[in-house]
């Protein structure tokens, strides 16, 4: 078990002082793993959703979000400010420096504006926001200071750097408040499943965009030999395989658009893989309880699920095939964020959970070793009980391009939503 000045050192007395009795940050099987704040003060910074890049190729430079905005849902006035950290640069007061590079008036608390660098560029940023009544995409180069507007918002990006995927953030926002963006309305909002929406590919360099598979398309496919035709359709969380030939995103259906008569309930899930020109569709796992997903290679694909007759947990399925196994039976069976840290051959996973569902209310980060299913707590972080629907702070941690540094947002400390790095180099090396 690490000392309490250990603990100290690292994130201060304050943040001890907010967790109940002085809890274990780092649990009693850990071995000492280095976290520190990498931005501070009064205003909120954090990153968001946990499959992007957030750290540049040499690991140097993280980037982040800060606003200035009361817990509450954010409207098309709220302005973000778009930076950088730069974790060999220090400010004057000592700390990792914050340097703005730009601004966004689209954005969410769960998934921020999509901002990431493009894959394989040193320099280049991508970003959503608003742009003369419509949602677009800004590609800053760091280097140049040059900015080119897409004309439209991405969701993911390939991993080849050349493309990006969409669909529309005013169509999610009507039917899931908090994932898409406010302030331009959905144009379809009275029709269940539009034919002129759906999933898009966008070229990164011309812009040129291609609807390559409609809500309509996605409803016309029964759900357990049920029609879907009655229900509300969009398509939400959306991903590139790491050879940029296919895609993941979720179907999901609802009785009603949300805050309308009806809409309660909730809404049911299948995971679909597609090619990136749109063909081949394949609904992966229709158990309609599909989470939190990512792709460990071209072929398979670790996400939470509770398949037909099997209990919730992670499972590794094979594309385009029934061939589906548990992962981490027993030690990685709680819902979370889960990527595979890079450059350790798929065999460490990193992942976070929801808080606890006690007072304690501690959301716990660790990593997970396939090969030998053992799971190594990095650190558990008091989330207050002010954080919670829309704007709760998930960790949703996000690794580096080395696989040696973790960072992950925390309103542990002060009650402030911040990002926070973790250097996991010493377990990774030693594993």
């Amino acid at each position: 078990m690490l000392r309490r000045t250990f603990l100290t050192q690292s994130l201060g007395a304050s943040a001890l002082a907010l967790l109940p009795n002085h809890a274990n940050l780092f649990g009693r099987n850990s071995k000492e793993v280095s976290v520190r704040a990498i931005t501070y003060g009064s205003k909120s910074h954090w990153f968001g959703y946990y499959d992007k890049w957030q750290f540049d190729p040499s690991g140097r430079y993280v980037l982040g979000m800060e606003v200035d905005v009361p817990r509450r849902s954010p409207t098309e006035n709220d302005i973000i400010k778009i930076g950088v950290v730069d974790l060999e640069n220090n400010d004057p007061e000592g700390r990792p420096q914050w340097i703005e590079v730009g601004e966004s008036n689209a954005w969410g608390w769960q998934q921020g504006c999509m901002l990431q660098w493009i894959p394989g560029s040193e320099n280049q940023v991508i970003w959503n926001d608003q742009e003369d009544g419509q949602y677009v995409s800004r590609i800053l180069s760091r280097e140049s200071g040059k900015e080119k507007i897409l004309p439209k918002p991405v969701y993911a990006l390939s991993p080849d750097g050349t493309f990006a995927v969409g669909t529309e953030f005013n169509r999610i926002q009507n039917m899931r408040p908090g994932y898409g963006y406010p302030g331009i309305p959905d144009p379809y909002a009275k029709v269940k499943a539009p034919d002129e929406i759906g999933l898009y590919r966008m070229d990164l360099h011309s812009g040129e965009s291609k609807l390559i598979f409609s809500l309509a398309q996605a409803a016309a496919i029964p759900y357990r030999g049920k029609s879907l035709e009655d229900k509300w359709h969009y398509f939400n969380h959306l991903l590139v395989s790491p050879d940029s030939k296919r895609m993941i995103f979720l179907h999901r259906w609802r009785e009603a658009p949300a805050n309308t008569a009806g809409a309660s309930g909730g809404f049911t899930t299948r995971m679909f893989t597609i090619n990136i020109d749109g063909s081949d569709p394949y609904i992966l796992d229709p158990s309609g309880r599909t989470s939190h997903f990512i792709w460990r290679d071209p072929q398979h694909i670790c996400a939470w699920t509770k398949p037909e007759g099997k209990k919730a947990a992670f499972y590794l399925f094979k594309d385009q095939t029934d061939e589906v196994e548990i992962v981490g039976d027993g030690k990685m069976t709680v819902n979370g964020h889960n990527t595979y840290v890079p450059n350790t051959n798929g065999e460490w996973i990193l992942n976070d959970t929801y808080p606890s569902n006690d007072q304690k209310r501690l959301q716990t980060l660790y990593l997970y070793h396939v090969p030998t299913d053992r799971k190594v707590i990095l650190g558990q972080f008091y989330e207050p009980p002010v954080f919670k629907g829309e704007w709760r702070c998930d960790l949703h941690p996000r690794s580096n391009q080395q696989g040696t540094r973790v960072v992950f947002d925390s309103t542990h400390q002060n009650g402030q939503r911040q990002m926070y790095l973790a250097d996991i180099s010493s377990i990774i090396e030693n594993s």
